[in-house]
């Protein structure tokens, strides 16, 4: 049975490029090389994400009392980021105009797996591949 510890962050004030930068370095990295990954890089979005992380490795903690972090092997398997809702703005502009100003957010979606299962779906689907 394979079950998925997940994390979600709802309407983050970040444009979604700027976070996509930072979750793109981490996507596939094992949980503690991505913890000090985000804890060092000065980006605004890697604060963000670093709680994140702990909060799905407290997921992870939740469903797994008594076993150890260090011996599960977790691994980033997938991060999304999405466009979230549009702050829309004006800005005065010279000789009476306004400019319109889009305070964009973004929604994150941060799912953790073992090493071993995700060594085994990379396996599948490149034998489904080769069938094809």
């Amino acid at each position: 049975m394979k079950t998925v510890y997940l994390a979600r962050l709802a309407d983050c004030p970040t444009s979604p490029r700027k976070m996509r930068l930072v979750a793109d370095q981490i996507r596939g990295m094992r949980v503690d090389l991505a913890l000090y990954l985000l804890k060092t890089s000065p980006k605004e979005a890697s604060r963000r994400l670093q709680k994140l992380l702990l909060s799905a490795i407290s997921n992870w903690q939740k469903k797994n009392e008594g076993e150890r972090i260090e011996d599960a092997n977790l691994v980033v398997a997938s991060i999304q980021v999405d466009g979230g809702r549009m702050l829309k703005r004006v800005q005065p502009a010279p000789q009476g105009r306004a400019h319109r100003v889009r305070k964009r957010s973004n929604h994150v979606t941060m799912i953790l797996d073992t090493m071993v299962e995700v060594q085994d779906a990379m396996v599948e689907e490149t034998a489904t591949s080769k069938e094809i």
